[in-house]
């Protein structure tokens, strides 16, 4: 009976995760500027990298959700804080794919030269914050596994991580893998409208990000306005 009360335990928790977190990193909308920024990079190379960012990606949720708590409160940081930075640079990025030129490169630049420059950016900008975004990390921290009743469930809720995060990271992979033959088929005339369209919403992510962690702050700010308040009328 126990074991299929931890197997209950285990899948529900790890539909939480990859519910939860999933529709916030979105890997289906990214690709269209995954394919962008690796414009005139061979195959072997775009699957490369894609194996790295998915790679990435699930280091980086696994850790945000076993560790994200306790790393914000060694820095003293709060997640309104990490909300506004972090909206901030995928603003930043957002701005700079949709100014981004729509000329096609030419096949010279798909060389073996460029690949090794390529690759060193997989963590930055490819898996954050073009993957995973502040937001992702926000609710990855949000559904960690910091608070748990027992050791049993610490144990299950561990396990869930690793496979929520295991299972985002597998879309992710195959997502970008498989971006460039959906491209094909869409056609570039489409793909540079999709591109344009996916670099607007990633800019308005990033100023929704930051307008969650200002009213956050806001909130917070106007709380201790009124403890102040009411310690000094107490007085």
């Amino acid at each position: 009976m126990s074991f299929w009360s931890d197997l209950q335990q285990l899948v529900g928790a790890t539909l939480l995760i990859v519910g939860a977190v999933l529709p916030v990193i979105n890997p289906i909308g990214d690709a269209p500027l995954f394919l962008q920024m690796t414009d005139g990079v061979d195959e072997a190379t775009r699957d490369n990298l894609a194996t790295k960012v998915a790679g990435y990606s699930f280091g980086l949720l696994l850790g945000s959700m076993l560790l994200g708590s306790f790393v914000l409160r060694f820095f003293d940081l709060s997640l309104p804080i990490v909300q506004v930075a972090g909206g901030a640079v995928v603003c930043a990025l957002g701005w700079k794919l949709l100014n981004q030129d729509d000329t096609p490169k030419p096949a010279a630049t798909a060389t073996s030269a460029r690949s090794p420059d390529i690759l060193s950016r997989a963590l930055y900008p490819f898996t954050l914050p073009l993957t995973v975004d502040p937001g992702g990390i926000s609710v990855a921290i949000t559904v960690g596994v910091n608070h748990a009743d027992n050791i049993r469930s610490v144990v299950v809720k561990l396990v869930a991580a690793v496979i929520g995060s295991g299972l985002i990271a597998l879309l992710i992979l195959l997502t970008y893998r498989y971006a460039w033959t959906i491209s094909r088929w869409v056609g570039r005339r489409w793909m540079v409208v999709v591109v344009r369209l996916s670099a607007f919403i990633v800019l308005c992510i990033g100023a929704q990000i930051i307008w969650n962690g200002t009213k956050t702050l806001a909130a917070e700010l106007r709380g201790d306005s009124r403890v102040t308040r009411a310690k000094s009328g107490a007085r």
